[in-house]
């Protein structure tokens, strides 16, 4: 009777494997496919400006809303980011996008069409890249982007590695972890934010930012398939488990020093190296809108 209890285990166990192997496959192989995919997208008629207001906003989009000069990113220099840990599901770095890397080769226009569609110049997909968080800019903020980064000192530094598990292509696939970005961008319809005003409609746009770690609702909880070792996003809805008790004193401390309403220190995941430069209305506008979210418990994502 053991025996025959232990086959039956023993074939529940092989049908299990045999169909897990089956359903990561079929997962990565729609992945390779949507990654392959050549987007019909024309390049926006946007060109460089060597206006002076001009490139000082381009610095401060990419210091700050943009997060492109961060560490986490393509760092201070834009010559490219630190390689981050991410356990099964690959090691990751931004590259040299510098005019002596990836940038130099790309026009204006074509660096226009990835920054809005996530789209690189071959066409194809770009990877990792949040484009849907700012696909919202108007064309002035995307001019400025791009008249910055032509003016930073080339450099020649190769990228870094970037390498993706298999775990992270099949939650891409279930829509647990952007990876592949052109697929999550409509391409036809281009959302237009109203002009910039310390009101929860522009925070709103400014709040896209925050989904790719604290998820849709903003209620934090694991990233899927994240090792244990990577911190967990906080709830950063009104709710009593989020920042319900929070002032606007304690948001703007959070996001100038890095210290949490008990004066702790954030973990250094969290990007206050960039928060930490937006300006006094963008800060307002988010704060405004992350006041306006429905109160969800943590954990939702």
């Amino acid at each position: 009777m053991l025996k025959r209890i232990l086959k039956w285990v023993g074939a529940v166990l092989v049908v299990a494997l045999v169909a897990g192997a089956a359903f990561v496959g079929l997962q990565v192989r729609a992945y390779s496919a949507s990654m392959g995919k050549i987007y019909d997208v024309p390049s926006p008629k946007i060109a460089r400006s060597t206006e002076p207001a001009m490139l000082e906003r381009g610095k401060h989009l990419a210091e700050s809303l943009g997060g492109c000069a961060t560490a986490d990113c393509h760092g201070a220099d834009l010559a490219g980011g630190k390689v981050i840990e991410m356990g099964p599901l690959g090691k990751m770095s931004s590259p040299n996008i510098t005019p002596a890397g990836r940038a130099g080769g790309y026009s204006d226009g074509e660096l226009a069409r990835l920054i809005l569609h996530g789209i690189k110049k071959d066409g194809r997909s770009v990877t990792f890249m949040p484009s849907q968080d700012f696909s919202w800019w108007p064309d002035d903020d995307v001019q400025a982007v791009i008249s910055y980064v032509r003016t930073v000192p080339p450099v020649a530094k190769p990228d870094g590695v970037f390498e993706l598990g298999l775990l992270a292509k099949v939650l891409d696939r279930r829509d647990l972890i952007p990876i592949d970005i052109a697929r999550r961008i409509d391409h036809d319809k281009r959302p237009a934010a109203p002009k910039p005003e310390p009101t929860a409609v522009y925070g709103a746009f400014i709040g896209r930012m925050c989904f790719g770690c604290h998820g849709a609702h903003l209620s934090g909880g694991p990233i899927p398939g994240a090792p244990a070792s990577m911190a967990v996003p906080k709830n950063i809805t009104p709710h009593e488990t989020g920042l319900k008790e929070w002032t606007y004193t304690d948001f703007d401390r959070l996001l100038m020093q890095g210290l949490k309403k008990d004066g702790q220190k954030c973990d250094p995941m969290m990007p206050i190296e960039a928060l930490g430069k937006m300006n006094d209305l963008e800060k307002q506008a988010l704060w405004a809108y992350l006041r306006s979210v429905p109160a969800a418990p943590f954990g939702g994502r």
